[in-house]
């Protein structure tokens, strides 16, 4: 899959990445190269390490070994830069969607730029309202997470990860929870992003008919390492046991 947009993404790189949980080591030498404006999954059963392998790349936890590139920045130098100097966003969007219940959908989707005053209030509102249009949630500005329903919330996690204009974007199980329906809308929101705005971008999923769908390559996460790195044509003929495990649950094996 190709966009014909100019690309903005950036480049990231994982070289070598290991983590460890109170001596059980649950990333063993993650290796993988995401080119700038793609899309990839990171594909694996519950409990692999695809979330973790997220945490690591956004700098909520520090790997114990390896290295771990983006733009070309180590992302804990990119990290110590302020909100100023930082020549490019990352942002987020978490399983649960991570809305504060006592703030509306237009507090929640504009905090992070009031948090760092990074525009004018007036830019703030016109960049929230924007941003919501894009993920058709334009006149719920003034509702609270709790009278959205479970797409909408995800949806809304999403803008706020737009609002800041991000060059890469990570998504933490976008479609967990979500019915088929809902689940072909966030993969076809994610698809747009990489049309309209060429952001790099990498969700961790279970959805192989998902991953298949939208993502420019597929990474298959096994026993803490990246087991194959392939494009949906080349997945659906691979021979690798847990690949074509997914394939067969997925009523997709030929």
């Amino acid at each position: 899959m190709t966009t014909a947009v100019r690309q903005r993404g950036v480049r990231t790189e994982l070289a070598g990445v290991r983590k460890s949980y109170r001596g059980l080591e649950v990333l063993r030498g993650i290796d993988l190269v995401v080119e700038p404006g793609n899309v990839v999954a990171i594909l694996g059963q519950s409990g692999t390490g695809k979330s973790v392998t997220l945490r690591q790349i956004i700098g909520l936890e520090r790997p114990d070994a390896g290295r771990i590139v983006v733009g070309g920045i180590p992302v804990e130098r990119y990290l110590a830069l302020a909100p100023e100097e930082k020549p490019f966003r990352i942002a987020m969007v978490f399983q649960n969607a991570a809305l504060l219940a006592s703030l509306s959908v237009a507090e929640n989707v504009s905090l992070r730029l009031r948090e760092h005053a990074l525009l004018p209030e007036a830019e703030i509102r016109d960049v929230t309202r924007r941003v919501l249009e894009q993920v058709e949630l334009a006149g719920t500005e003034e509702k609270y997470p709790s009278e959205l329903s479970g797409g909408m919330r995800k949806r809304a996690a999403i803008a706020r990860a737009l609002a800041v204009d991000p060059e890469l974007i990570l998504y933490d199980e976008p479609t967990a929870d979500l019915d088929p329906i809902l689940t072909e809308q966030i993969g076809g929101l994610i698809a747009r992003i990489r049309e309209t705005r060429g952001s790099t971008q990498i969700f961790v999923t279970h959805n192989v008919p998902l991953a298949r769908a939208i993502a420019d390559r597929i990474a298959v996460l096994d026993r803490g390492r990246i087991a194959e790195y392939l494009t949906p044509d080349e997945l659906a003929a691979s021979r690798y046991p847990l690949t074509r495990e997914f394939l067969r649950a997925a009523g997709l094996e030929h």
